[in-house]
């Protein structure tokens, strides 16, 4: 015979002090960890945009990221003629890209950032309809002209539109801003390849990374094969978004593991918490419980009583955790890529899945702060605590 759980909430409300402190507890440690997993989920989300299953990657063998490749032009025209790959009007859709770092200041601190410079060929556009151009232009092959990706412009000094900026031996006229639809690439600044290459004295006609947009996402395996069985290529082939879901892994992981930390020294606190105000629960009812245990209620409904009543209470802090974090959803910040050492605009990206996992949390604290009391309820003597009445 299981105890009513208008018995749970009475005792809640007789108690409301103490259980106040236990649910605020537990809200702040359950804000902390849905806050914590947004925030790597947004950097997630925001590289795994970057990447489409109709294209594919194409670097020097072994290299784990694209400033670590080098590929020849060979390669690029080799490339052009594999099987799977998509053509238009002008030929195959294949751009040959360049990478490189450079710092610019922040408008907000004045202090130096890490920008990152891709260097694109004419077909980047085509190769990744996601990118539009919404204020002026794209660049013309040739000339020392820059693209600003939304989240650059404005943020850093000399990349707004019109605006002239030198760097790389050579002064750069900044004719657009693009939006790439909240992707890594919103965070990166676009050059001709074989200028950008000309300005930092890099060798001519080396690239670091060849993508390649394929017919469709179904060729991928056959374009693969086709480039590896070529004897006179040495390379690795990834499905872009393969290879920016890896590149997001570190940087994720870290936040995780950091922000996991945090939240389990905060949840041993709203433990302790809930322990406590639990305790008292059971030191202030042991009449009560006597009461009940006299009445018929055994010693398995005691226990699953005290612990659906941890539980209520960790229920109400988590989802007042919950919807204290709310209003961080879609705030954008900022942190260094440590694939790329570049600066890398993303935004906080709260789902229903991740707010489930903080009532999940929540929850386990509330089991973890509330077994122990109920155990010891039903394990208080019944006739002396009757006696005392």
């Amino acid at each position: 015979m299981a105890i009513p759980v208008v018995y749970n909430l009475r005792s809640i409300r007789q108690r409301w002090q103490s259980a106040l402190v236990a649910v605020l507890g537990i809200a702040g440690t359950t804000g902390v960890f849905v806050a914590m997993l947004s925030l790597a989920h947004g950097f997630k989300a925001t590289m795994m945009a970057s990447g489409s299953a109709d294209n594919a990657m194409i670097m020097r063998a072994g290299a784990d990221a694209e400033l670590n490749g080098a590929v020849t032009l060979d390669t690029v025209r080799i490339i052009q003629d594999e099987p799977g790959v998509a053509r238009d009007a002008q030929g195959p859709l294949v751009t040959a890209e360049t990478v490189m770092i450079a710092p610019f200041p922040l408008v907000s601190t004045g202090t130096d950032a890490n920008v990152q410079i891709r260097g694109v060929s004419p077909k980047a556009l085509l190769i990744r309809p996601q990118l539009k151009i919404t204020q002026g232009r794209f660049i013309n092959s040739g000339l020392t002209e820059l693209v600003v990706g939304r989240n650059v412009s404005g943020t850093y000094g000399g990349l707004s539109l019109g605006s002239e900026v030198k760097f790389g031996g050579a002064i750069w006229h900044v004719v657009g801003v693009f939006d790439a639809g909240g992707s890594a690439f919103d965070s990166e600044v676009w050059a001709d390849a074989n200028v950008l290459n000309q300005a930092f004295k890099r060798p001519e006609n080396i690239f670091q990374s060849i993508t390649a947009h394929l017919t469709s996402a179904g060729d991928f395996q056959k374009f693969k094969d086709a480039v590896t069985a070529d004897p006179k290529l040495t390379v690795d082939v990834d499905r872009e978004i393969n290879y920016y879901n890896k590149q997001s892994q570190g940087m994720t992981g870290m936040i995780t593991v950091l922000g996991g930390g945090v939240a389990f020294i905060m949840a041993l606190g709203a433990i302790f918490g809930a322990l406590n105000t639990m305790y008292s629960a059971v030191a202030e009812r042991s009449r009560e419980i006597a009461t009940l245990r006299a009445v018929g209620f055994g010693a398995g409904s005691v226990v699953f009583s005290f612990t659906l009543e941890a539980l209520l209470i960790a229920l109400a802090g988590g989802l007042l955790g919950c919807i204290a974090v709310l209003p961080l959803n879609g705030y954008a910040t900022s942190s260094l890529n440590l694939q790329t050492f570049s600066n890398l605009a993303f935004a906080f990206t709260i789902t229903p899945f991740l707010m489930g996992l903080g009532i999940v949390f929540a929850l386990l604290m509330g089991i973890i702060g509330g077994i122990l009391p109920a155990v010891s309820a039903a394990r208080l003597p019944v006739a002396p605590a009757l006696r005392g009445m």
